[in-house]
């Protein structure tokens, strides 16, 4: 595995960011300073001379995750005091944190680690209810507030889910137990605090964004990198887009296309980068029609499949994002595993105010580094190396 580049140093200049971005952001000393936190921190991180920068406030830290099946990706967290373990999603199309707790009464609880919060010293209840509907799965619980790790980071006083009903049999049969959401505030149900937000608020990371590389073929060294870049993991030059909405992860798509032709998108469509989905999703239309184009057909029970034997003659699809293309090769789309193959696109209809929304979901992000960055508002991305 490669040893992650901790960038807490970094400037956003050395990024290969516009200088606007500098005159946006607002350093980690002086956000401590302003809100009066800045001595605080200094006599639990006191001064080393040794050191160019004065004073190195924080340190990026990455959180591994376990790559299952090409299917879904997941970290170990902890919450409480002592700590109670959980694997939960990293997923950058929700915004709220929440594990099974020993209060749900569904089967999907009875097959995961289950929160505790009287074995918690930290713990602290409130009265506010919590639902939340994905486009696979549901909860309902309340939430409380307890210490939460994640890699390195220590985010006190976090508010979480704490799961009362989980219906139905997805959760039952998924690999994690729940759910951490990093898209913005304005998504989280219950107006719950995203984990990501307290540890910038809290000082705890040197840079307000984030960056995500997620391994194929089940293969490990798959991460979450919060508060750093790490450059050894990506070629070229990062492109950076900006966000069109501050919910999801959301961005404008130009056009996808296959040899210089639309076949879908062709007067642009917003996108949202979802870690938390597994395939490329989109409206039935246009999904339907990517399908032909790649020579996928529906089998009996509704999945597209593929002949194995046809992926080295298959076109490579071009998303082409402000103005930069990125390819994507039947390799990267076409799922292949001991049943045969499939494609990796489905439709998924998920309208919104600006439109039905495409979601670049795991099969997009395997083959790019995308940095998330919430101060200034954009999504980067660049070739794995």
């Amino acid at each position: 595995m490669k040893l992650l580049l901790l960038l807490g140093l970094l400037t956003l200049a050395e990024c290969g960011m516009d200088k606007v971005f500098l005159r946006k952001s607002e350093s980690l000393r002086s956000r401590l300073d302003r809100l009066g936190l800045l001595g605080d921190y200094l006599q639990k991180h006191p001064y080393n001379p040794a050191t160019k920068y004065f004073p190195s406030l924080a340190q990026s830290s990455a959180e591994l995750l376990q790559n299952y099946m090409d299917i879904e990706y997941f970290g170990t967290i902890s919450i409480g005091t002592p700590p109670q373990s959980f694997t939960v999603i990293f997923d950058t199309g929700s915004s709220n944190l929440w594990v099974p707790s020993v209060y749900c009464s569904s089967q999907a609880c009875t097959n995961h680690h289950m929160f505790n919060p009287q074995q918690s010293s930290t713990f602290q209840s409130t009265n506010t209810p919590l639902s939340i509907q994905y486009g696979t799965g549901s909860m309902t619980g309340y939430l409380g507030y307890d210490t939460v790790q994640v890699g390195n980071i220590q985010v006190t006083n976090q508010i979480f889910g704490l799961s009362q009903s989980e219906p139905g049999s997805f959760l039952y049969y998924s690999p994690f137990d729940g759910i951490l959401g990093l898209a913005f505030p304005s998504l989280a149900s219950s107006q719950a605090t995203p984990v990501f937000d307290n540890m910038w608020t809290q000082g705890l990371i040197p840079q307000d964004l984030f960056s995500v590389y997620l391994s194929s073929q089940g293969q490990s060294g798959s991460f979450v990198l919060f508060g750093g870049i790490d450059t050894s993991y990506y070629s070229g030059s990062l492109n950076w887009v900006p966000l069109t909405a501050e919910s999801y992860w959301q961005i404008t798509v130009d056009s996808i296309s296959i040899n210089g032709q639309a076949i879908a998108c062709s007067g642009s469509c917003q996108a949202i980068v979802d870690t938390g989905t597994s395939l490329i999703a989109g409206p039935s239309s246009p999904i339907a029609n990517i399908q032909y184009y790649i020579g996928a057909s529906q089998d009996s029970n509704g999945e597209y499949v593929i002949n194995c034997n046809s992926i080295s003659n298959m076109p490579t699809i071009v998303f082409t994002i402000n103005g930069v293309q990125f390819p994507l090769s039947a390799s990267a789309y076409v799922r292949q595993n001991q049943q045969g193959c499939t494609s990796g696109f489905q439709s998924m209809n998920l309208p919104t105010s600006s439109g039905d929304l495409w979601i670049l979901g795991d099969v997009f992000i395997r083959e790019y580094y995308v940095v998330f960055d919430r101060a200034n508002n954009y999504v980067a991305m660049a070739p794995i190396a």
